[in-house]
């Protein structure tokens, strides 16, 4: 009989938070660590070669402060967690697990789950200009969100612009029913669903109609001067060269502003270049701009998004 190793959970909770949904988690512990893992109430066991048992039970050792409290573990944590063990920054990595961005209306922890998502919310603190660029499900936008709200229940700025390029993916605005409102709706809904985490939806249209929220598209901010505000620009890799130049050029005193967007899914003609290529191009070495990146390994929703962006990234090399 082979040998194992066992690891006496504290509780149900925390054996359930550590195996995940339909044991995702240990089943993605066996894929990086080559052990097996079997998990039999409160007791997990843990077999294969000694060298497989000692990796995984590091990794498992690893994750506790998340399951011990119960804590809702995702692909990116265990990913991040076996970084950390690979490259000796379990130090780091306490941090990381122990770090709280700000909780959602339900009372839902919202915290960085990789090392570069850190390096973004610390990058948004300290520079009044952050362009973040990374694949669908890396929390870019919604990161952003959640900082500019926070700071925004703080008095810290006085309103908060959201806005993106209204960029037809197969349909014309045009053809869509209801006036420009309703037309540019749909693709402003992911930046509705991430502010609604944080605040009441029967607020929001107040807090919209006093102009202290303002989510509009792209074309909207042309002329304006942009002071006291917090203003993320969502799906840039949409933008013209001129709409991008339009709407850096809008950020007025004490105001603060993040660009992110996926260079790898555009939406443009295909003889027109992105504007948030040639703008990372342009200013990469302008004094005062954050620049953060993420890969497939930041992602934080289901794990099959992780292996889709995988799969497309090996297709395209």
């Amino acid at each position: 009989m082979a040998a194992a190793l066992t690891i006496q959970l504290p509780s149900i909770d925390s054996a359930i938070a550590l195996a995940g949904y339909t044991e995702e988690n240990l089943k993605m512990i066996s894929r990086l660590t080559g052990a097996n893992l079997v998990l039999r109430g409160q007791e997990l066991l843990i077999s294969g070669t000694p060298n497989q048992m000692e990796i995984a039970s590091k990794l498992v050792r690893s994750l506790e402060n998340l399951w011990n409290q119960g804590n809702i573990i995702s692909s990116a944590d265990i990913l991040t967690a076996r970084q950390a063990l690979d490259t000796h920054r379990e130090g780091e990595l306490q941090d990381l697990q122990k770090g709280t961005l700000a909780k959602t209306r339900r009372g839902e922890v919202i915290r960085a789950k990789t090392f570069r998502q850190k390096k973004y919310i610390e990058a948004i603190g300290k520079r009044d200009l952050t362009f973040c660029i990374g694949p669908a499900g890396t929390g870019k936008t919604f990161l952003a969100v959640v900082i500019a709200v926070q700071a925004l229940l703080d008095n810290k700025f006085e309103k908060l612009i959201l806005t993106r390029p209204a960029v037809e993916a197969g349909e014309k605005l045009g053809f869509l029913p209801g006036d420009l409102q309703q037309k540019i709706n749909p693709y402003l809904r992911p930046l509705y669903d991430a502010i609604n985490q944080f605040i009441d939806p029967e607020k929001l249209p107040s807090l919209m109609e006093r102009g202290v929220i303002e989510v509009a598209p792209l074309a909207y901010m042309r002329g304006r001067t942009l002071n006291n505000a917090f203003v993320i620009v969502d799906e840039a890799q949409n933008t013209t060269a001129s709409q991008m130049k339009m709407v850096l050029t809008r950020l007025g005193f004490h105001s603060r502003m993040v660009v992110t967007g996926d260079i790898t899914q555009t939406d443009l003609q295909p003889h027109q270049q992105s504007g948030l290529t040639m703008a990372i191009r342009i200013l990469k070495n302008v004094e005062g701009i954050a620049f953060c990146e993420f890969s497939q390994k930041d992602v934080v929703r289901h794990p099959l998004v992780q292996r889709i962006v995988t799969a497309y990234e090996q297709h395209e090399t």
